[in-house]
């Protein structure tokens, strides 16, 4: 697979990132454009890998294209893309990152019968523990399908889902990481309180968390029966609990991810 990042920012970049220390042989084979050649030089020489002229070298140069600009770059960077395409023999293929941008706009805009794929990646990607999901179109066949599952599983983990469940995805991983970081904040604010330092008590709780989405990912187990196991009969565990359900904690997630999902749906124009 030989890869073109058009855009290489904070999340294109991760991914690059995620791929080539997974893949340190393939640095070779993944190629950059940004809106500069000078700075596709600098990212590249940075993250290890190449740097095309312009949008035009990069398609010339690789099979597999991944749209990594803002949604607002679309209508600039889609034309130059299509017509670099359109100007190749060999056949391309294409992957968007981008909020926002459906299947059906990518193939109303790209050339005719192109194999696309949709991703929705979220931020800890930047950390290889990102949750990803890739919505297939339909000429998408099983080898360019295993060629994105390996890129997004280099950074995290991968589903795929259908496309009209874009705004649960948006809800359960592409903004979640906001609410858990509150979750976070949370705690050490409390614990800060009782006296600890707050630099301590920012790593024992997110330290807690990530252990926690651990123990649900890797034992298998409902999140309810592991949070039973925690809550011995009359100690602080289940007074905690008790405390957090009369405040409303899960009425108030649940209610916030509705919101979220609301306004994904409003922001798309459904």
């Amino acid at each position: 697979m030989k890869l073109g990042f058009i855009g290489a920012g904070n999340m294109g970049g991760a991914i690059i990132r995620g791929y080539v220390k997974q893949n340190p042989d393939q640095a070779c084979n993944v190629y950059i454009s940004e809106y500069t050649p000078e700075f596709a030089k600098k990212v590249a020489g940075d993250i290890g890998v190449n740097a095309a002229e312009s949008v035009e070298d990069l398609v010339q140069k690789v099979d597999t294209i991944v749209l990594a600009v803002k949604p607002n770059m679309f209508d600039k960077v889609v034309p130059q893309v299509k017509a670099a395409i359109e100007a190749c023999e060999e056949e391309k293929r294409v992957i968007s990152i981008a909020a926002g941008i459906t299947i059906d706009y990518l193939k109303n805009n790209l050339p005719e019968g192109l194999k696309i794929i949709r991703v929705m990646p979220n931020t800890p990607a930047m950390v290889n523990e990102g949750m990803t999901a890739l919505f297939l179109g339909e000429f998408a066949d099983e080898a360019f399908k295993n060629d994105a599952l390996k890129l997004f599983e280099s950074c995290g983990k991968v589903e795929i889902v259908s496309e009209s469940l874009i705004h649960a995805v948006i809800g359960a991983s592409g903004s979640s990481p906001a609410y858990t970081y509150m979750f976070i904040e949370a705690i050490a604010d409390a614990v800060v309180a009782e006296g600890m330092p707050r630099a301590q008590a920012y790593k024992f709780a997110a330290q807690a968390v990530l252990g926690a989405a651990k123990m649900v990912l890797e034992t298998g187990k409902h999140p309810g029966e592991l949070k039973d196991n925690v809550c011995s009969p009359g100690g602080t565990t289940i007074q905690a609990v008790i405390s957090m359900e009369q405040m409303g904690l899960r009425a108030a997630v649940m209610q916030g991810i509705k919101d979220c999902c609301d306004k994904s749906r409003e922001m798309s124009g459904e």
